[in-house]
């Protein structure tokens, strides 16, 4: 087949992102819980025959890039027929911790039994069982961390499993949300198969295939002329976490190609902080996606030209039984930050200094209910302008909890929501500041806080100040209780915690 012209390859591009935006809306509208509806904890995304990525929605980079992942067990395990949904979070075998649950299903032309495409959608559940409401604990293995659930079929050709379905809620605190929930996946998953097969039956598989193809070529070209702009040699940098246990990368760049070595990394750890390969995946992903100035693509041909290496048994690649509840979301941001500090060597004039560095997650519950949100913070500053405050950056792209919608559904009052001036780092442009966000609760709870920052601040970059570090506290009538920045507590009606969230890097020396 003829080779697609710009104008087609830029039509059908937007087709196809269409796809995964439209599922994710569809998510959103239908889901029961406000982590889905007002947070937007979720995903979506396309893949080709082989699992390879096609486009993804504007969703959370954390989830985009290990989502691959996920497909590619489901496939290793399912010949999935139409009418068949699988799912999956164990992150030996695919997910990435426990609450996000995804969902996979192939989109079949009338005239061919095998699918021509695969739709997926993953959502972060606010509670999946475990030891803690929320189900984000401080576990030592993943046995504590909530139910895990292997690539199942949750749909056989159109009906649900109902003996599945069952298990599933019998293990959760909040059933009735969990079913809503599932359910809003599983009409997403409809929606974009019904999209693909009206681009299918307009167009011909063969060239939808051929743009496919072209858009997976035209991304890893991009990547390839975008490294190539980047000088030749071996950029190291290091950080590590409040708990101790340091992440080592070194990036080698020649050629137009790039090595991303994460040799050096500490061991696991009997915690919750550990990484699987599909979290690091994504966080590469995630970075090397940034570093290009131009609207590229976003599909697998991104890292055709990146190979990584994280040897198993460190915390960027960890094995069973290890707990993976604050790896997705606290190590994630970490392996960023020692990504982007390498590649600050590179491209001191493109890279900012480190933003808030953690997602700053809260879960707390009681009689019947559960919650979870992240709370954002300060953005680093650049070599050309300020950091942005009171943001959600790199790994995570959710949104802010409406103080109505929190209020209505949770027994709890926002005290007080405000940014948490002068926490940016200074410099020639200053990091943007933290959020302080307090929470007064009405009636009893179990509180559990997965955040970090709290021991040594985000870095500046170029001679620029670190930014603010966290601090949680617990306010008790008088009294006022220092928190660690991983901490497990039961709340009192009266109650209040306080969560300042830690403010972005500052770029250049003051002049």
């Amino acid at each position: 087949m003829k080779r697609p012209g710009a104008i087609e390859l830029e039509f059908f591009r937007q087709l196809l992102i269409s796809v995964p935006e439209e599922m994710g809306a569809v998510l959103r509208k239908t889901a029961f819980s406000a982590n889905i509806k007002e947070r937007r904890d979720y995903s979506c995304a396309l893949y080709d025959a082989g699992g390879r990525t096609v486009a993804m929605g504007d969703h959370m980079p954390v989830h985009l890039g290990a989502m691959p992942m996920s497909v590619e067990h489901v496939l290793k395990r399912f010949r999935l027929r139409p009418g068949d949904v699988a799912m999956v979070n164990d992150p030996f075998s695919g997910g990435t911790h426990l609450p996000d649950i995804t969902a996979v299903a192939g989109v079949f032309p009338k005239q061919k039994g095998e699918a021509a495409f695969y739709v997926a959608s993953r959502a972060h559940h606010a509670d999946v069982g475990g030891m803690s409401p929320g189900s984000m604990p401080l576990a030592r293995e993943i046995f504590q961390e909530g139910l895990r659930i292997p690539p199942v079929l949750l749909v056989r050709e159109g009906r649900i499993d109902g003996d599945l379905m069952r298990m599933i809620l019998a293990n959760v605190r909040t059933p009735e949300e969990r079913e809503g929930d599932l359910l809003a996946q599983l009409m997403a998953m409809e929606r974009g198969a019904v999209r693909v097969k009206e681009a299918l039956g307009r167009y011909g598989l063969d060239r939808l295939n051929a743009n496919v193809a072209a858009l997976r070529e035209y991304a890893g070209a991009m990547m390839r002329a975008g490294l190539k702009r980047l000088p030749v040699g071996r950029f190291e940098f290091e950080d590590s976490l409040d708990e101790g246990p340091r992440i080592r990368v070194a990036v080698t760049l020649k050629g137009g190609e790039a090595e991303v070595d994460f040799t050096g990394t500490d061991a696991q750890v009997d915690g919750p902080v550990n990484a699987n390969l599909a979290i690091t995946m994504s966080a590469v992903f995630y970075v090397f996606r940034c570093l290009l100035g131009e609207d590229v693509p976003a599909n697998a041909g991104l890292m055709g030209p990146i190979r990584v290496a994280a040897p198993e048994g460190t915390l960027v690649n960890a094995r069973m039984p290890a707990a993976m509840a604050a790896g997705n979301v606290e190590t994630s941001q970490r392996i960023t930050d020692v990504l982007l500090g390498a590649l600050s060597q590179a491209a001191p004039e493109r890279i900012p200094a480190a933003s808030q560095g953690t997602m700053n997650n809260v879960s707390f519950g009681g009689n019947g209910f559960a919650w979870y949100e992240t709370i954002a913070g300060g953005m680093g500053a650049s070599a050309h302008a300020d950091g942005q405050s009171a943001v959600h950056t790199h790994m995570t792209n959710s949104w802010n909890t409406p103080v109505e919608a929190f209020e209505h559904n949770y027994p709890v009052r926002v005290k007080r929501y405000s940014v948490r001036r002068g926490s940016g780092g200074a410099g020639r442009f200053r990091g943007g500041d933290g959020i302080v966000r307090e929470l007064e609760f009405l009636a009893p709870a179990e509180v559990t806080i997965l955040s970090d920052r709290r021991m040594k601040g985000p870095y500046g970059l170029s001679g620029g100040a670190q930014g603010a570090k966290g601090k949680n506290t617990l306010l008790r009538g008088k009294k006022a209780v220092r928190l660690e920045g991983k901490a497990r507590f039961e709340v009192e009606e009266g109650d209040i915690v306080r969560i300042e969230t830690p403010g972005g890097g500052g770029f250049g020396l003051v002049q």
